[in-house]
């Protein structure tokens, strides 16, 4: 009964910050959500008792490539400003959603320490082994292909972000000064 309420509770928080991460104009508060269904998917690892697996999803996904896309979703300033009064109670509610969702991990990661430290483990499923096992065997391909993906992305919108700096042609630069005195254009 418990874990069904915690999977069914938990799988609707990851849909609904997955819905937001669609539907909102906003590239930050899309990061963010998604960062929120990140760390909703960890719980769902560690309803499965896999706990190195969400470890590792928390600290990679949520820590280190959500982090990053925030970084580069900055670096191109492409969020703009929302009144803060329309969507003021919106965020009030999700950050409710996600304090209460935070506070039943904790509660779920104790009790399952305490349970786990009772039972022997007969099952290799989600340990370190396991994982790094199928992770250069079965899957290192897909692996490598994302990890060359998440690169591309990142040289793209740096690619990007200069090109933006760049002047266009016969743009005015206030500070060249070509021969003659005058000022050059490009």
């Amino acid at each position: 009964m418990n874990e069904a309420f915690f999977f069914y509770l938990f799988s609707g928080l990851t849909l609904l910050a997955a819905l937001y991460v669609v539907f909102t104009k906003n590239p930050t508060y899309a990061v963010l959500s998604l960062v929120a269904a990140m760390f909703s998917l960890a719980i769902l690892f560690v309803l499965l008792h896999a706990y190195f697996i969400a470890v590792v999803h928390v600290l990679v996904y949520a820590g280190a490539i959500l982090v990053l896309f925030l970084f580069v979703v900055m670096l191109l300033g492409v969020g703009r400003e929302e009144p803060a009064s329309k969507s003021q109670r919106l965020y009030r509610i999700f950050g409710g959603f996600v304090v209460v969702g935070f506070l039943l991990e904790i509660g779920l990661i104790i009790k399952a320490v305490s349970s786990s430290a009772q039972e022997s483990p007969t099952i290799l499923a989600g340990t370190i082994e396991a994982v790094g096992k199928l992770l250069f065997t079965e899957y290192f391909l897909p692996f490598e292909i994302t990890s060359v993906l998440l690169l591309v992305g990142i040289v793209g919108a740096v690619v990007l972000s200069r090109r933006e700096q760049m002047p266009a042609e016969g743009q005015y630069l206030p500070g060249k000064a070509a021969e003659g005195g005058r000022s050059k254009q490009v």
